[in-house]
């Protein structure tokens, strides 16, 4: 999970673009009174967070009960053992992709557009949102966006044995998250500004390729 969660830590920033068009239209569609009142944009800005982790953690659990009933159907005893050693290399390849090395792991993005194109129009009825409930489940909708970084995720929430760890897992990746996009809506200039100092992009790639060895170390 202490993985999960510096990955998402680090992708946030790296992704703030995207998350940061998606939540500046949420903020721009509030009321002027919601606006100027920096307690109630920040509320707003966290349920909109809130909603999109957890979809995360739904992904989680999804996955996670999917790979339990396989491995009780199959019996498949080392299953467990090469999931493992795939989430670390998968590890690797997020911190070569965070740190700019590798940007070709964006193109898994494109598995999930097919999802995406239906529940979208969903979510475009929801604007502008008028209630903290609709912030809610705009945010759950957004977690579906095609993300590759969320998708490349999923095999480590796979990895972690149980239905429940790998939704835990997902949370933390969310919980990651959560800070740099939340500020994105209300001090974009600052977190736009972060993204381009290179060295925190490359300290952070560098952490997680670290990480992913030393685990792929621990399996081999």
């Amino acid at each position: 999970m202490l993985t999960a969660f510096l990955i998402g830590l680090f992708s946030a920033l790296h992704c703030v673009g995207m998350c940061g068009s998606i939540i500046g239209s949420l903020t721009l569609s509030l009321k002027p009174e919601i606006r100027q009142q920096q307690s109630l944009l920040i509320l707003y800005a966290l349920f909109y967070s809130i909603g999109r982790i957890i979809s995360y953690m739904l992904a989680g659990l999804l996955v996670g009960t999917l790979g339990q009933s396989i491995d009780h159907l199959f019996n498949l005893t080392e299953g467990l053992d090469i999931l493992r050693i795939a989430a670390a290399l998968l590890i690797i390849f997020l911190g070569l992709h965070i740190g700019g090395w590798f940007p070709q792991l964006a193109k898994i993005e494109q598995l999930g557009i097919p999802l995406w194109n239906r529940i979208k129009p969903y979510a475009q009825r929801l604007l502008p949102v008028s209630s903290l409930t609709q912030t809610l489940v705009f945010g759950m909708i957004w977690g579906w966006i095609p993300c590759g970084l969320v998708y490349s995720v999923l095999p480590l929430a796979l990895a972690s044995g149980s239905p429940i760890d790998a939704m835990l897992t997902m949370a933390a990746f969310g919980a990651g998250t959560l800070l740099p996009v939340t500020t994105t809506g209300i001090l974009s200039g600052s977190v736009m500004t972060l993204r381009r100092i290179p060295h925190i992009q490359a300290a952070g790639g560098i952490l997680l390729i670290m990480m992913g060895i030393w685990s792929l170390l621990l399996e081999l």
